[in-house]
């Protein structure tokens, strides 16, 4: 079995709880289940009751459903040092979404009974759960304006762009890794698999990128940034 991680150091250390006091920290972990979920497995699917909600420590975990033409559409990547399922917390309605490990991963759930116990103690909490649930929902009407708005190589060139936003400003030549497969970054940016992989190409056929495997080097980010097609 991996070792046991000390729940309390990594609850203090994200943002969402970095200025609670120790006792309200000892409070949140005293609800909090350790998760070691090896890759491929699903932590829950739609119409699952809610019990709280998790954070990434390590791996990743991919938010989708299934469309009615029985495709998967994948609504976000979470990765380390971020949490999903608070709104539907806040709800008490059921999961809306199939959530499932795209690699083996560490994950916290912090319990709805925790979490509504610290938001009665402490109103810093509270704040600090609203902020983020906004930044969720603006990440997601910045995802449908998008889709409204942009081209297919728009969406994918801001995404690359974004997969390291200190490189790019730097505008030095860099290397993004894809964190996870070509099919399901192309879900994530509502392409199909065979749309995605062509953009690609032609932004690579442009002399912008060069592509192998999941990696992709950024030779001009001011020229790829600039890129119309």
């Amino acid at each position: 079995m991996p070792p046991k991680i000390k729940t309390q150091a990594f609850l203090a250390n994200l943002p969402l709880f970095k200025e609670l006091a120790s006792a309200e920290i000892d409070r949140i972990a005293a609800g909090t289940t350790e998760l070691h979920v090896p890759r491929g497995e699903i932590l829950f699917n739609k119409g699952d009751p809610c019990t709280g909600f998790h954070l990434v420590i390590y791996g990743q975990v991919k938010l989708s459903f299934v469309t009615p033409q029985g495709s998967e559409k994948v609504v976000e990547i979470v990765g380390p040092g971020f949490s999903f399922g608070e709104a539907l917390m806040f709800m008490e309605k059921p999961y809306i979404l199939m959530a499932q490990t795209l690699a083996d991963s560490l994950l916290l759930h912090v319990s709805k009974d925790a979490v509504f116990t610290g938001l009665e103690h402490d109103a810093a909490f509270a704040k600090k759960m609203l902020a983020g649930l906004s930044r969720r929902l603006h990440g997601l009407i910045t995802d449908v304006e998008s889709y409204s708005m942009q081209s297919g190589t728009q969406r994918v060139i801001g995404y690359l762009l974004r997969q390291d936003e200190e490189q790019a400003s730097a505008a030095a030549p860099y290397t993004v890794t894809l964190p996870t497969s070509k099919a399901v970054v192309a879900s994530r940016l509502n392409l199909t698999p065979e749309h995605f992989s062509r953009i690609l190409h032609d932004l690579a056929d442009a002399g912008l990128i060069a592509v192998e495997g999941r990696e992709v080097k950024i030779g001009d980010v001011a020229k790829l940034r600039n890129f119309t097609g």
